[in-house]
């Protein structure tokens, strides 16, 4: 690749082409920011939620799942802060009329100045930070000032003519019910612009239905959805987008010792993946949302650069405590633990919230990012080239390819013995069009960890050539012990 820009495009081009990706009604020349997982990404996109949903809830004993409803009572939203707060800077080019996020507007420009050489990286930096420091104080004539100062133009009008900043709010809202009108507040609902607040409200039922004591969490896995002005950079940034979040109820006092815990165990479970650790870094949060006394987020290098991926906040009990005081009904946990300090039993009291919150879709890119690979296999005496999807193979969309060496002699009878005896198991894939070299590489491009192929000394000996992806190696082995090769490897 010549740069991280041709990257992340050939990545785009390689999802539609290879059924991972495809753009939302694409035969009404599409919606923007808004896309459709295919056949590949579909079973990419799952293998993640399952191997989340394991980490979080299967393999701790104090964390439960829930599937909260899209829709929920209006007053929610009202007491989580988002319908006074849930707002983004914008600024609009009075030539080109496009509005642009004030963030990323700066951050673009800083990016440019990146690529033209250390001291102009060096200023970058700098630029960033009087940003941050301005959104912290909600200055917004000083951020219009510095937009101005550096002479950041508009991509469309190439011009400097801007509109004073101001905020819009991101949630979608619809009305509920038989009988509406655009006029009748009553009846106005929200798409949810977070999945947390159908954990909170839902904080007692599960308590108490699941005998739950505290520390313990809620874990959840569905879709939010935001009016992003400036939907941008593929799935990174979308208006219909899918979270994995988990909500860890504690004692107050403790929480941060429980912030840095999970800061800890969130990157471990990112590693876990085998992409290494420089391609991770945790950034603290310059200014705080209204419910957090802590927060950071876990910042992934994407083709684009070094962006969030995951959220770690500690939320205090703010949530609990303004849903309690907006529904009338007491959202307190008995703790009936003795305090050492005093002797006595805790007692009575809101509990405090530890949040981690991934998107799902951002995941999905990271982890297409570091496996798209373009080898050059060229010989002295032969070009030759592939692209190869190096997914983790837990993760892989198709874990096995059963390739019969021809369409007769036997052969497809054999893999589809094989493919019958596994696809119980893992996801297999079966075919017999094209020569074994060009059906290896499709595989390739799709992240197929083994390909298998019957031959016809399979025939005689039970035996089929199974090939790595990663090395291309291939080695001899006994169809009876297939099964157990692939499913050592996916975990």
């Amino acid at each position: 690749m010549a740069n991280d820009s041709n990257k992340f495009q050939a990545i785009i081009s390689h999802c539609k082409e290879y059924g991972f990706i495809f753009p939302s009604s694409e035969i009404y020349d599409g919606l923007q920011a808004v896309y459709d997982y295919g056949q590949m990404g579909s079973e990419l996109k799952k293998n993640i939620k399952d191997y989340w949903w394991k980490s979080m809830t299967q393999l701790h004993d104090n964390i439960v799942g829930i599937d909260a409803a899209i829709f929920m009572h209006p007053t929610t939203w009202k007491a989580s802060g988002h319908v006074d707060n849930f707002n983004d800077p914008m600024i609009d080019n009075k030539d080109s009329k496009k509005r642009y996020r004030v963030d990323h507007l700066i951050e673009g420009f800083a990016e440019e100045l990146r690529i033209k050489g250390e001291k102009e990286s060096n200023e970058a930096d700098n630029l960033l930070g009087q940003m941050d420091s301005l959104l912290a104080k909600d200055d917004f004539a000083g951020l219009k000032t510095l937009i101005e100062t550096n002479k950041i133009k508009c991509a469309v009008s190439d011009t400097c003519n801007w509109t004073d900043i101001r905020q819009f709010n991101l949630m979608f809202s619809t009305e509920f019910g038989s009988t509406v009108s655009s006029d009748d507040e009553d009846n106005k609902v929200y798409l949810r612009p977070e999945t947390a607040q159908g954990i909170f409200v839902n904080f007692l039922n599960v308590q108490k239905t699941g005998r739950m004591k505290i520390p313990f969490g809620i874990a959840q896995i569905g879709k939010a959805f935001r009016n992003e002005i400036v939907a941008r950079q593929f799935i990174f940034r979308m208006r219909e987008f899918e979270q994995m979040e988990m909500q860890f109820f504690i004692r107050p006092g403790t929480q941060k010792e429980w912030y840095e815990k999970w800061k800890t165990t969130r990157l471990e479970w990112h590693k876990s993946l085998g992409i290494p650790a420089e391609k991770y870094r945790y950034h603290d949060h310059v200014k705080l949302a209204h419910y957090a006394d802590a927060a950071c987020d876990i910042e992934f290098e994407f083709p684009i650069g070094f962006k969030e991926l995951e959220g770690i906040h500690s939320r205090t009990d703010f949530d609990l405590k303004q849903h309690q005081e907006y529904s009338k009904k007491k959202q307190q946990y008995f703790d009936n633990d003795v305090d050492p300090t005093t002797g006595k039993a805790y007692g009575n009291y809101i509990p405090y919230v530890i949040e981690t919150s991934i998107g799902l879709d951002r995941m999905f890119l990271a982890v297409m990012s570091h496996a798209y690979e373009e080898q050059d296999l060229s010989t002295a005496e032969k070009q030759d080239s592939r692209v190869v999807l190096k997914f983790p193979p837990k993760l892989s969309p198709i874990k096995l390819a059963i390739l019969p060496l021809t369409k007769r002699d036997g052969l497809p009878e054999i893999a589809e013995q094989i493919m019958n005896d596994c696809k119980a198991d893992f996801r297999c894939f079966y075919e017999e069009k094209d020569s074994i070299g060009k059906r290896y590489r499709r595989m390739d491009a799709l992240g197929t960890p083994f390909c298998v192929t019957v031959d016809h000394q399979s025939k005689e000996d039970n035996t089929v050539t199974i090939r790595h992806r990663d090395s291309m190696e291939q080695e001899r082995v006994a169809i009876a012990d297939l099964k157990n090769i692939v499913l050592n490897a996916i975990g």
